[in-house]
């Protein structure tokens, strides 16, 4: 049997509404910005209650953005987790700051018992990741970063959907991203980004930035960047956003399933803790496991598309060598790289494809 990572050609398989959409949109003609972008925008917004919502053409524009308009700039620093996708990192790098890291607790998430002691006069944000769909502890991050005065900065680009006691990650911190990366719980034709605000400030600075600076085609207020969400990608997502909760539910329902099926492996095999009051969206479903790149390799011979993300850690890449980090610096994150599994739990998994894998996974470990 094959239980695919990538469900992208089932998410697709009926596109003639996307193709009436995108006729209206060819119709139009408005190719840049323009009335399509604007009322994804506001849908958006609206979904996760925010005031502002702007698309930007990526993820990591979308953080590139978002640390800017908190005040990140050259010579300060960004507190972030040591086990984040390259992108949170290099967008950090690319505002000009840089990224001090704190190592991940068992959830993956980043450790807030460390956060105190990564601030210093140079720090500018903090930078929590909703790593794999699964937000961090964003109450106590909240209160150390009221308490010290520094903006908090959601990476949210893998949670759209995920919330904390009802509330929607990406919701908490002054500026936060999203992706819409085709493997992100809401996802486009390529790539495409949204950050949300509730500040009105921040929001009018993000739109003049993201657009070249223009007030309007003659007159430009700021240096900016073409860092615009296409229109193109606003109609996919658009359409995409009407079964966000659809589309979740069924990856919580699947994750449900793996939790439950690898109960009693716990000695080789285990999920992380799942606190209350939280709904993870699972854009990753990943476990630790002894024997992890044997497992992978099992799982792959017998169709089960198995990955890991990631298995060397950002502080340990060549491109971080000048930040002065070095193996044992931060040890949670560096025995997760040798644990971690990515198990296929998207939401066209069928209960055949999980009792499959399952099956193959206590073969395995027999």
């Amino acid at each position: 049997m094959q239980v695919k990572y990538s469900y992208l050609d089932q998410q697709f398989a009926e596109v003639d509404a996307h193709f009436q959409d995108l006729r209206e949109l060819v119709a139009s003609g408005e190719f840049t910005l323009g009335p399509f972008v604007e009322a994804f925008e506001k849908k958006f917004a609206a979904y996760i209650g925010v005031k502002h919502a702007i698309g930007t053409n990526t993820g990591t524009g979308a953080l590139i953005l978002s640390l800017k308009a908190v005040g990140v700039q050259p010579g300060s620093e960004v507190i972030t987790v040591a086990n984040t996708f390259i992108a949170t990192v290099g967008a950090i790098i690319a505002a000009g700051a840089r990224p001090v890291f704190v190592d991940c607790d068992e959830r993956y998430q980043i450790d807030v018992s460390k956060i105190e002691a990564a601030i210093t006069p140079k720090t500018a944000a903090i930078l929590p990741v909703h790593w794999a769909g699964c937000p961090p502890e964003m109450d106590k991050i909240l209160e150390i970063a009221n308490r010290r005065g520094i903006p908090v900065v959601e990476d949210a680009c893998p949670a759209v959907g995920a919330k904390i006691n009802g509330r929607f990650a990406g919701t908490f911190g002054k500026v936060n991203a999203f992706s819409m990366h085709p493997l992100k719980p809401l996802n486009v034709w390529g790539d495409g980004g949204i950050i949300v605000t509730n500040d009105d400030k921040a929001a009018e600075f993000l739109r003049l930035y993201r657009n070249h600076g223009l007030l309007d085609r003659d007159h430009i207020e700021i240096w900016g960047v073409n860092e615009r969400l296409q229109p193109f990608q606003a109609v996919v997502g658009s359409r995409v956003l009407d079964t966000i909760e659809g589309l979740v539910m069924a990856r919580i329902r699947n994750a449900q399933q793996f939790d439950e099926g690898l109960k009693g492996l716990e000695s080789w095999i285990r999920p992380p803790y799942r606190p209350l009051g939280y709904r993870e969206v699972y854009q990753l479903y990943l476990v630790t496991a002894k024997r992890r790149d044997e497992l992978v390799k099992y799982l792959v011979e017998r169709g089960v598309e198995a990955k890991v993300h990631y298995p060397i850690p950002i502080h340990l890449q060549n491109a971080a060598r000048d930040l002065g980090y070095k193996r044992g610096d931060f040890p949670i994150c560096e025995r997760q790289a040798e644990e971690i599994v990515t198990l296929p739990a998207h939401q066209h998994i069928t209960q055949e494809q999980i009792d499959y894998t399952l099956s193959c996974i206590r073969e395995f470990y027999r």
